[in-house]
């Protein structure tokens, strides 16, 4: 007697409600959430540093920004650091300008 089995058929019902799908995508997404890094106050006044020598000598820089749980870095030349809203605008390589700010970002580097 030969088992016949049903394949992917069986597993269909699983695969079939979008909101299950959606939910398992979400606890996989929540499950590389990291913490946000804790910034010293002398490593935000050492990114000051870094961040006024790059707008004097026209330098690049990669700038770690912490969001949601998650870092992403952005390339580019810093264009004006604004006190008022504490904000970063950064020109990306792209040419679209970013407002970043100054709570979110965690690593500041000098690439030139």
């Amino acid at each position: 007697m030969a088992i016949h089995d049903r394949g992917m058929k069986k597993w269909q019902f699983a695969f079939g409600h979008p909101e299950l799908i959606k939910g398992q995508r979400d606890l996989w997404r929540d499950q590389e959430r990291l913490a946000k890094p804790i910034v010293d106050p002398y490593e935000l006044e050492e990114f000051d540093q870094r961040i006024v020598y790059a707008m004097e000598y026209n330098l690049s820089v990669i700038i770690a920004i912490w969001s949601d749980g998650f870092t992403s870095d952005i390339k580019g030349w810093v264009h004006y650091v604004d006190p008022l809203t504490h904000q970063l605008r950064i020109e990306a390589e792209d040419g679209l300008f970013h407002r970043i700010t100054f709570e979110d970002v965690v690593a500041v580097v000098v690439v030139d």
